[in-house]
């Protein structure tokens, strides 16, 4: 199924999602949102997919005989479509398998919200990430006010969200709101690297563990523990364990079944 405003694709295991409104920035109006979730719930119920990569395409213009190329991530919100949008952050925060969000250049507001939503945030260095909806007169409210206190503290976040300000690539990863940051020319090799790393990992395994880290946060230490048992149960019963197990013995690689 072809869209408009989105391309998908899979490269072995990893499903790499790319947000393609690149004249608008990849601003998210509705057509985007919707298509996104799309792509989301197919990617959802693909068990072939243990890694997720979300990225952006860059705006490529022609000016003045030369080529100008501006890189995002997505601007955001597109405010020349006045209804309110869904967040499609929540979709992607409630995938089962580990998601990157890919930051080259811009990732404001929405943008900003929807890598929040990933489990990871790698960024180049020339990228500016923030959520500046209060110099409009509004607040993230796609996740913003919950997710960036989590990632970055509460006082860092209120200055961001309070202040408008934006944060370059290499503060971004400094303050802990991405977790690495590289040269422009080194972050999709660096990416695609850690997500066919995390895609050669069991499959089963993947998602019990970040359904029990994700469950234990929004909790105590006891009930935490409890889901973490839950899953280590779960997963003592898999083929995938017995495989595990069969190819430490052997010094193999596994082959995992998800099952």
């Amino acid at each position: 199924m072809g869209y408009e405003t989105v391309i998908y694709e899979k490269v072995g295991f990893v499903g790499k999602i790319t947000l393609n409104r690149p004249d608008r920035m990849n601003a998210i109006n509705s057509v985007l949102a919707t298509e996104l979730k799309e792509v989301i719930e197919k990617v959802s119920q693909d068990n072939e997919v243990r890694t997720v990569v979300i990225t952006g395409n860059p705006r490529v213009r022609e000016k003045d005989g030369k080529t100008e190329i501006r890189y995002c991530f997505s601007a955001g919100w597109d405010l020349s479509e006045a209804s309110a949008i869904e967040s499609p952050a929540e979709v992607i925060a409630a995938l089962e398998v580990p998601v990157i969000a890919m930051v080259n250049g811009f990732a404001l507001g929405g943008g900003c919200e929807i890598a929040l939503a990933c489990d990871f945030i790698y960024v180049s260095d020339n990228s500016e990430l923030g959520l500046p909806e209060i110099n409009r007169g509004l607040l993230p409210g796609w996740g913003g006010t919950q997710r960036l206190p989590r990632r970055i503290g509460v006082a860092k976040a209120k200055k961001m969200i309070l202040t408008g300000d934006l944060a370059g690539g290499q503060e971004a990863a400094e303050i802990g709101l991405a977790d690495v940051s590289v040269p422009m020319e080194q972050l999709e090799e660096t990416v695609m690297a850690f997500a066919e790393k995390l895609a050669s990992k069991a499959p089963l395994g993947l998602r019990k563990v970040k359904e029990a880290v994700d469950r234990g946060s929004d909790t105590d230490m006891k009930t935490g523990l409890q889901y973490e048992q839950e899953a280590l149960g779960f997963l003592t019963g898999t083929e995938d364990f017995q495989e595990g197990i069969a190819a430490f013995m052997q010094k193999r690689d596994p082959v995992w079944k998800g099952k």
